[in-house]
């Protein structure tokens, strides 16, 4: 796995029950998904210039320990699954203090032609580096 992001608890991401609400923990790992397919070529360029993307199509949250105010936090990715237009992977949440796993967070993805509303094939050096970093995790 690799690091996809690291950062901080802040008071103003707190619910009214003293831990993190759900909608930070989402924001937090999309932050690490654009890290994530970063690292495969799906850069800031590449959509600017390409004017393709990517679409979320299906994401399934587990949360498994709290986080509180001041936690700071890592989240490391993974690949499960590279189709010929779509990924899936997981991003996976501990408190980096005491290694304790928070939460997880498996996502389905589609590699989308912008204009045309659609998703298309990765192109094969994207396709290539994520079939790579797959067969680098299963080993």
């Amino acid at each position: 796995m690799i690091e996809t992001y690291r950062g901080i608890v802040y008071p103003t991401q707190l619910d009214h029950m003293g831990h993190m609400n759900v909608q930070w923990y989402i924001a937090k790992f999309d932050e690490a998904t654009w890290h994530f397919i970063s690292s495969v070529g799906i850069t800031q360029d590449y959509v600017r210039e390409s004017g393709m993307g990517m679409a979320a199509l299906q994401q399934n949250v587990t949360y498994k320990a709290e986080v509180m105010v001041g936690s700071l936090l890592v989240i490391k990715s993974k690949f499960l699954e590279i189709n010929n237009k779509t990924i899936k992977f997981l991003h996976v949440m501990y408190d980096a203090e005491s290694g304790e796993e928070a939460a997880r967070c498996e996502l389905t993805g589609a590699h989308l032609d912008r204009t045309k509303r659609k998703a298309v094939p990765f192109p094969e050096e994207i396709a290539a580096k994520a079939r790579e970093m797959l067969a680098a995790e299963e080993k």
